[in-house]
C-alpha cells in the first residue's frame, strides 16, 4: 500500500498522471473500458478525464464517481478515485456492473486552488433543469452585500475580518445567523464577482456532466454515484449529503448504508446544484431507472457556529483577493492558507481520515448497493 501523502499529489497535473495511469487496472478488469480527455475553458490543457466501461454481460448498474466539482477539493477526490482503482475495483461484480469515473469537473478550480470556474461560477449552483436563470431568489444575499461582493484592495487582514465580524454581530441579515447560512447555501445569479455565483449561463464543466448523466440514465438500469467533496460535516471524518428526492430518512441512510454523519437537504434550500438536477432529469426523462446520488464530505473545520463563521470569512476573502488583491504579501499568503486549510489540508491526520473514512463509505456503498463480486 502507498504512503499516505503519495495519495495526495501536490498539483492539478500530477493528479491527472495518476488517474491515468490507472486506467491500466481497470482495463484490466473491464476490457471495454475507454478513457477520454475533454478539453475545457480557456487555458491549455485544463481536461476532465474519464473512465468508462460498461458491464461486461449486462448493465444491471454502473458505479459513478464524481471529483473536483469545486476545483481545489477535487485532490480529496482524486485521491478517492486512486484508493477505488488501486484498491477496490477488483471487488466490483464486473459481469453486471458499469464504471464511470471523472478527474476534475472544474479542471481550472483544481489547477489554480479556487473552488470555482475561471468565470467564478460555484459550479454546484450551475444545474439549472429549465435554463433559466432565478431574478431576485436570494433576499438574505441582497441584504448582506458589503459582506459578500468585493470591495476594493485588502489593506490589513486583520482589519478586514473585524470588519465582517461586525458587520455579522449588528444583524444585517434580518434573521441573524440562520439568515446568513441560509444566504450562503442558497446561492445566487445576479452578482458575477460575489460568492456563491451560480453564472448567468451553463458553464462547459456543467454541460458535459449533464450529457453524462443522461447517458448513465438511458444506458443502465441503476445508477450508483458517489460525488467528493471536502469542508463540510464533523472534522476527520466523512458525511453523506443526499438529497430529499431520494426518499429516506436520516436514519434509513445511517443504517442502510453503515455512516455515522448523513445529512438531507431540501431542493427549495439550494438552487442549481448537481444532485438534485441528476433526480430531476431522472424523475422527467428515465423514470424507471433507479438512482442513489450523494455526496461525500470531508469536513475541515467543523460543525460549530464558529466553524461556519471562520468558513464564511475565508470564502470571502479569498474571493476578494482574487478579485481585488492585497496590499501586504503576508495578508494574501494567510488567506491562501486558510484557504487550502479549508479544503484541501497539509496536515497527515487529516489525509489519513480521508482515505480511512472514504474507504468505509466507499465499502457502506459496494454492500447496500450489491456491488461485490459473489464467489464461490
Amino acid at each position: 500500500m502507498k504512503a499516505i501523502d503519495d495519495y495526495f499529489p501536490k498539483t492539478y497535473e500530477e493528479s491527472r498522471k495518476v488517474f491515468r495511469k490507472n486506467f491500466d487496472i481497470i482495463k484490466a478488469l473491464w476490457p471495454n473500458a475507454e478513457l477520454t480527455s475533454h478539453s475545457i475553458g480557456k487555458e491549455e490543457d485544463n481536461t476532465i478525464d474519464m473512465i468508462y466501461a460498461e458491464g461486461t454481460e449486462t448493465n444491471e448498474r454502473v458505479l459513478f464517481m464524481t471529483s473536483g466539482e469545486h476545483g481545489i477539493e477535487g485532490y480529496a477526490g482524486a485521491a478517492m478515485l486512486d484508493v477505488f482503482a488501486s484498491e477496490l475495483a477488483d471487488l466490483v461484480d464486473v459481469k453486471r456492473t458499469g464504471i464511470c469515473l471523472i478527474h476534475a469537473l472544474n479542471p481550472w478550480g483544481m489547477k489554480h486552488f479556487r473552488r470555482v470556474t475561471e468565470n467564478n461560477v460555484d459550479l454546484n449552483r450551475n444545474y439549472l433543469v429549465d435554463s433559466s436563470v432565478p431574478e431576485d431568489i436570494n433576499k438574505e444575499y441582497e441584504r448582506l452585500l458589503k459582506l459578500f461582493l468585493p470591495d476594493g484592495k485588502i489593506k490589513s487582514y486583520l482589519v478586514e475580518e473585524s470588519e465582517i465580524r461586525n458587520h455579522m454581530s449588528r444583524g444585517v441579515v434580518s434573521e441573524g445567523y440562520s439568515g446568513l447560512m441560509e444566504a450562503k447555501g442558497m446561492g445566487q445569479f445576479e452578482f458575477p464577482t460575489g460568492v456563491y455565483f451560480g453564472g448567468k449561463e451553463k458553464e462547459e464543466s456543467a454541460v458535459f456532466l449533464i450529457s453524462i448523466q443522461r447517458k448513465l440514465l438511458s444506458t443502465f438500469s441503476k445508477v450508483i454515484h458517489m460525488d467528493w467533496h471536502t469542508a463540510l460535516g464533523p472534522t476527520k471524518e466523512v458525511t453523506m449529503v443526499m438529497s430529499e428526492n431520494d426518499g429516506r430518512s436520516d436514519k434509513e441512510l445511517k443504517k442502510e448504508y453503515g455512516l455515522k454523519n448523513v445529512k438531507t437537504f431540501s431542493p427549495g434550500d439550494v438552487k442549481g446544484d448537481s444532485t438534485n438536477h441528476f433526480y430531476e432529469i431522472k424523475n422527467l426523462e428515465f423514470p424507471q431507472t433507479r438512482l442513489f446520488s450523494a455526496l461525500f464530505e470531508f469536513g475541515t473545520f467543523g460543525t460549530s457556529m464558529s466553524a461556519n463563521i471562520r468558513e464564511f470569512l475565508t470564502i470571502t476573502l479569498e474571493n476578494r483577493l482574487y478579485h481585488e488583491g492585497a496590499e501586504h504579501e503576508e495578508d494574501r499568503q494567510k488567506i491562501l492558507s486558510e484557504f487550502k486549510a479549508m479544503f484541501y489540508p497539509d496536515d497527515h491526520d487529516w489525509r489519513l481520515a480521508v482515505l480511512t473514512e472514504g474507504r468505509n463509505a466507499i465499502k457502506g456503498v459496494f454492500k447496500a448497493e450489491g456491488l461485490y463480486t459473489i464467489r464461490g
